[in-house]
């Protein structure tokens, strides 16, 4: 895998195409921050598929419960964040050891790459 951007829609991110998942490591950008951060995926803590229930789960009802209806109302959450706009995206919620979290939108190539290295990882 060589590069693949995150679009990163909610979370303790720079909110954008700023992030990327590159050679097996993220390169996360922070509000205020030239520079990104690299963040193995052994640090990685969950990482699913964006729905209603896990956007709440993870990131609680009072906050991305509403960030998520802010950006794209309440019907279209699932519908919007899951699917895509030509179903070659995903949109994923990751929450990483230290606390830290974002909803994010990558290629579903980009995606599955980050699942089996999260497996592997956790193994």
């Amino acid at each position: 895998m060589g590069l693949g951007r995150i679009d990163i829609l909610a979370g303790d991110f720079k909110k954008g195409l700023e992030s990327q998942y590159v050679h097996g490591k993220f390169l996360m950008k922070k509000e205020g921050s030239f520079f990104r951060e690299k963040i193995l995926p052994s640090q990685i803590e969950h990482l699913e598929l964006a729905t209603e229930e896990s956007v709440i789960n993870v990131g609680g009802a009072a906050g991305w419960g509403i960030a998520g209806s802010v950006l794209l109302g309440p019907a279209g959450l699932v519908a919007g964040l899951i699917i895509g706009a030509k179903g070659k995206d995903v949109t994923f919620v990751c929450k990483f050891k230290d606390g830290r979290k974002f909803l994010g939108t990558a290629s579903g190539s980009v995606f599955t790459e980050l699942q089996k290295t999260f497996m592997a990882s956790s193994l």
